[in-house]
């Protein structure tokens, strides 16, 4: 049952609402009631009600003011305005703050019980997206067992039967994909929803046919071949729908590698490795294409002159930012084979190969934020791996090694990419701190995030919600006011953003241990 929580001053009112209607038979559960917004916030942040239905105009702490805090701590919660107000600038409030429903009083049962079950509905239907996605990343999970060979095929069957995947067939494969989708970060996104609504389609037409999506633009596909749908049709059938799906999509590459067909569903795990390991060639090898797992490397390039070419350089800087580390020992093998593969035994090949990804790495972290100085100390200087030359192997071992030590710098670097959102969001609050109307909502508008994206990312990077910060540079400036000026405490709560005298003194006791007066005093 999803569960209600009731704010009204009005006793009355508030009895009657809570008592007059059968929550349990509306399928409700009613977790509380409280007769303003400041005895109301703790309870709620406590109980974790899934709808709040809230007057606008209380004592101590409006409506208004109390669905802003609760938004913040609970951005999914569904907020119902009851008021006797219908002024546009109520309304227009209630809007910014995402508000669910703003209804005028009186209001009868019928309609409170009619508006609640409009939006217990926006709330089941949420849930039920998210419960697709989790579905999604249930399915990724459940490729990783069936390709590692850890699971025995009867645990294999049980677990694909309650995810709604039938695994019995005669024969299987598999295709491991990658997405190149260009530089355009709107256009990519673009570009791979209209790729994800292709496969799904795929899916629908043909049941032999599972999809996990992996991430990074990676997808991997389990063909199930029977009598009717030959393992042969569909791999012809999956080539020709990537590339309609790539004509129709400029900037969009793939490679792809289809495994070794086994008749065994226990031999997954072998044909994921032979496939894997012609997956890792994905930065170098021709795109648009599907390989096969067992289909000949071709023969090494003989550069003669020692020069790498620029293609082999924008795959390394594409390694660098979108590659695993998993992958770095078969794409260093891989990028010597381009580069000459006869030539690897000369030292002076080898040296020059080392020097050209050892500059491009250093330059690739340095985008990246680091110090050309720290970044000597951890992959090592000039002089340092000369000594890797002496073999192949030790070469390549260092090779791998600085490759793993950049992807880890890059994994480190990536919590700081939201500094710029994090900045200009301080800097609203700090030109709005004042208005009493600034809220999540608009904060998160003024960066162009949604709310609780804005929410999720402002305390992962601060360490505190956004309610937390908006207070503590209310209260500061609050402070200096009562330290330089004579203004009465009433003042200064408007000055600061508040509406209600009352609730910044509480609020001021509460965060500074002391009441203003008594601040001012010392």
């Amino acid at each position: 049952m999803l569960k209600i929580f009731l704010v009204e001053d009005e006793m009355i009112m508030r009895e009657g609402i809570k008592n007059n209607i059968d929550w349990e038979k509306e399928n409700f559960s009613f977790v509380g009631d409280a007769a303003d917004g400041e005895l109301a916030y703790p309870l709620i942040i406590q109980k974790k009600p899934d709808i709040l239905i809230t007057d606008i105009k209380m004592p101590f702490m409006d409506g208004l003011e109390l669905s802003r805090l609760v938004k913040a701590e609970l951005p999914d919660i569904k907020i119902i305005i009851l008021s006797g107000y219908d002024e546009f600038d109520y309304a227009k409030e209630a809007i910014d703050i995402g508000i669910a429903e703003y209804l005028l009083k009186p209001v009868t049962s019928a309609k409170l019980i009619e508006t609640l079950h409009r939006v217990g509905n926006m709330i089941l239907e949420q849930r039920e997206k998210n419960a697709v996605k989790g579905g999604v990343d249930a399915e990724m999970m459940f490729f990783r067992k069936l390709v590692s060979g850890s699971m025995s095929v009867s645990l294999l069957l049980k677990e694909g039967r309650e995810l709604g995947i039938e695994l019995a067939a005669s024969e299987y494969n598999l295709l491991l994909l990658q997405l190149f989708l260009g530089t355009d970060v709107d256009e990519s996104h673009n570009r791979i929803e209209k790729i994800r609504q292709g496969f799904l389609q795929l899916k629908e037409t043909c049941p032999n046919v599972e999809i996990a999506d992996r991430g990074r633009e990676e997808f991997w596909f389990l063909l199930k071949g029977t009598q009717e749908h030959p393992l042969s049709v569909l791999e012809q059938d999956i080539t020709a729908v990537l590339q309609k799906l790539v004509q129709d999509e400029n900037e969009t590459q793939y490679f792809g590698v289809l495994g070794k067909r086994t008749e065994r569903l226990g031999d997954l795990s072998v044909c994921y490795e032979e496939a894997n390991r012609r997956f890792a060639h994905r930065f170098l090898k021709e795109r648009n294409r599907i390989y096969h797992a067992d289909e000949s490397a071709g023969p090494a390039i003989d550069l003669g002159s020692l020069n790498l070419s620029q293609t082999d350089r924008k795959a390394l800087e594409q390694f660098l930012s979108t590659g695993l580390k998993g992958d770095a020992e078969s794409f260093i093998d891989e990028y010597f084979d381009k580069a000459g593969g006869k030539n690897i035994q000369s030292i002076l090949f080898r040296q020059y190969v080392v020097m050209d990804i050892y500059i491009i790495t250093i330059n690739f972290s340095q985008k990246m934020g680091y110090k050309k100085q720290e970044l000597a100390a951890l992959y090592g200087d000039e002089q340092e791996f000369m000594k890797v030359f002496t073999s192949v192997e030790d070469t390549k071992a260092y090779l791998k090694k600085l490759l793993e030590t950049a992807i880890d710098l890059r994994e480190k670097a990536l919590p700081g990419k939201y500094d710029t959102v994090i900045k200009q969001a301080q800097e609203y609050i700090e030109e709005h701190y004042n208005q009493y109307d600034i809220s999540l909502n608009t904060v998160a508008a003024s960066v162009n995030l949604s709310p609780n994206h804005f929410s999720a990312i402002f305390s992962q990077e601060l360490g505190e919600t956004f309610i937390e910060y908006l207070t503590r540079v209310r209260m500061e400036r609050a402070k200096e006011l009562l330290r330089t000026t004579s203004k009465k405490s009433t003042e200064i709560a408007y000055e600061v953003g508040y509406k209600d005298a009352h609730y910044f003194g509480s609020l001021f006791k509460k965060t500074q241990n002391c009441t203003p007066k008594e601040y001012r005093a010392h």
